[in-house]
């Protein structure tokens, strides 16, 4: 247990620096585990703790606002992170007893407030553990609450999907996903690559139920690397062939790079743009540990195209930066998107495909993508990049999820036969 209660009150620590100094997630946590020699148990409990505390943070504030008096506006920030990380253990950490959860955060309080904590979580489990939400007359507001997603982002899912759909994505995203490596298939078969992590196939990539230290060592040795199975399918979409010449055009982190180059046999060429100098590091790194040697990392804006590449392109990739309401579940920061945020995505994303387009030669393939489930940065980019380019037309496709209309397809969020995250692809073909 004391062991345990070292992870909690580190699983704390990190909660608080990203309340305050707002730190992505997954940046706090590598940078937490990098210091703190913990067991693959250990990493996995604090892993779970930051990423469920900071994904359910809407839920969380809104029971401490039911239960503390003035519904808990005077909570100092060190308060608040023990009494989230107390709901959330009790709630969602169904393997750690409640007297468990209890104490380790009233540990991690500040001493002047560990009463209050103490009282506040008591009177939580004397209640049954009960909460109030929303009336569901107004749906984005009890959606937001149910499942802790910003009311604004839950209104661009209702108006691009629909409200018994939206509801279903949050409750899809709200489960831990699960961990897809692309395998490396020019030195480990993908069926071997399964058995030997017991996980589940599906072409070259294979599904884990986490990430654990055998899979680390993995990818230091590039046997494989992290990719979710609809960035994998949208690498298919692409189709690119051994002798090719390809554009990716907001290449970083390189997943989708490292399919194509191993599509293509490690033959032919891929320029791997970037707007992020310090980001193209690793797509180096990446392609050094798989031994590719084709891959051409350089920095460059989507919106301003390489001259001297223009009209040269087989197959052209624009995964376009987005909102990124469709990986929710892996970027728990993006629950909490605005519509601000969210509205001048749109303008950007079109202009980087229209930088894409002239990479493509005639008869070329052009592939836009998101990780997103909003309408306006998906199928209304596609069609006005259709209206006001009459040269490309739409290039329909198939994939495991389903097959295309009007050359587009949206893939969402789901666990069981296939775990995919949220994603949008559309394809088009440069005419003659």
């Amino acid at each position: 247990m004391k062991n345990e209660n070292n992870v909690r009150s580190l699983a704390a620590a990190s909660l608080l620096r990203l309340e305050k100094d707002g730190r992505f997630s997954n940046i706090e946590i590598d940078s937490a585990l990098e210091k703190n020699a913990l067991s693959d148990a250990d990493r996995a409990l604090f892993t779970r703790l930051v990423y469920g505390v900071t994904e359910r943070r809407i839920t969380l504030d809104l029971i401490i606002a039911e239960y503390a008096k003035d519904g808990g506006k005077k909570i100092d920030p060190e308060t608040r992170t023990a009494l989230r990380l107390g709901l959330y253990q009790l709630l969602w950490a169904d393997r750690i007893p409640d007297h468990a959860a209890v104490s380790s955060a009233v540990d991690a309080a500040p001493v002047r407030s560990r009463g209050f904590v103490n009282g506040i979580l008591r009177e939580f489990l004397r209640r049954g553990k009960k909460y109030t939400l929303p009336d569901r007359t107004d749906p984005a507001k009890y959606l937001s609450a149910a499942y802790s997603v910003s009311e604004d982002a839950v209104r661009v899912l209702i108006r691009s999907l629909g409200e018994e759909k939206t509801e279903e994505i949050l409750g899809s995203v709200s489960v831990t996903p699960a961990v897809t490596l692309r395998i490396n298939d020019a030195v480990l078969d993908p069926g071997r690559a399964a058995k030997l992590l017991g996980g589940k196939r599906c072409g070259a990539a294979v599904t884990v139920p986490s990430f654990d230290g055998r899979i680390r060592r993995g990818v230091d040795e590039g046997l494989w690397f992290a990719q979710d199975l609809a960035s994998v399918m949208c690498t298919e979409a692409l189709g690119a062939v051994p002798g090719d010449v390809v554009a990716d055009v907001c290449a970083a982190p390189g997943g989708k790079t490292f399919s194509t180059a191993l599509r293509m046999k490690n033959d032919g060429v891929i320029y791997a743009f970037d707007i992020h100098e310090n980001k193209l590091s690793l797509i180096r790194r990446g392609a050094e540990k798989m031994e590719i040697d084709i891959i051409r990392a350089e920095a460059r804006d989507g919106r301003d195209p390489d001259p001297e590449l223009r009209g040269k392109c087989d197959r052209v990739l624009c995964d376009a930066p987005c909102s990124g309401l469709g990986v929710m579940a892996k970027k728990p920061e993006l629950r909490y998107k605005t519509e601000k945020e969210i509205g001048g995505l749109p303008k950007v994303q079109s202009r980087i495909l229209a930088g894409a387009a002239e990479y493509v030669k005639p008869g070329g393939v052009l592939v836009y993508s998101t990780c997103t489930l909003n309408r306006a940065e998906n199928e209304d980019v596609a069609e006005d990049f259709l209206v006001s380019h009459g040269d490309f037309e739409p290039f329909d496709f198939e994939l495991p999820p389903g097959k295309s209309s009007s050359g587009m397809l949206t893939i969402l969020p789901s666990h069981g036969e296939m775990d995919l995250d949220g994603f949008f692809i559309a394809r088009f073909r440069r005419t003659e």
